[in-house]
């Protein structure tokens, strides 16, 4: 039988924690989003944002779980001990980077109502999304294609938040 990896929880939990900080500070600005703003012509109706999300997150739970096990990133050290490589580290470090910029965009955007840095940040965003696409294929092309969904709606968050910049 296989021997429990901590990460298994480790992971998920994170994930479930960067959710509710950001459903948290969201609420906290929702009524400024829906009765303040102008919106984009495109702006999809409000239900569809958590539906989004959630699914995003599982898929980036899932590629930090399959980066986390891949054996790709394990190295022999002295031909006994296995020791994560250098890759690994930074990838890893992207995820709780990328988590951290996650969170600190709905503070800007939703709590603070700074969009102007919200919609930087969103590219600081955008950019370690792609970032750890490109470090994790050549490792795993599953886990670097599960981040795609997420680079996509950042995406279209980024151009939504841009223009909401614009029009308000």
């Amino acid at each position: 039988m296989k021997k429990f990896r901590q990460n298994y929880v480790i992971i998920p939990s994170v994930t479930i924690c960067v959710t509710l900080v950001g459903s948290l500070l969201t609420s906290l600005g929702v009524n400024w989003y829906n009765n303040t703003l102008i919106q984009p012509a495109l702006t999809p109706p409000n239900f569809i944002f958590p539906i989004a999300w959630h699914i995003i997150f599982i898929m980036a739970t899932m590629s930090a779980l399959i980066v986390w096990n891949s054996e790709d990133f394990e190295k022999r050290c002295l031909w006994i001990f296995k020791r994560k490589t250098k890759d690994f580290n930074l990838i890893i470090g992207l995820f709780v980077a990328n988590a951290a910029l996650n969170v600190t965009w709905v503070l800007l955007f939703f709590s603070l109502k700074l969009v102007l840095p919200a919609f930087i940040e969103m590219i600081a965003l955008e950019a370690t999304t792609l970032l750890l696409m490109i470090l994790i294929w050549k490792h795993s092309k599953n886990a670097s294609l599960l981040l795609l969904p997420y680079l996509l709606w950042l995406g279209f968050a980024t151009f939504l938040t841009y223009q909401i910049l614009m029009l308000n």
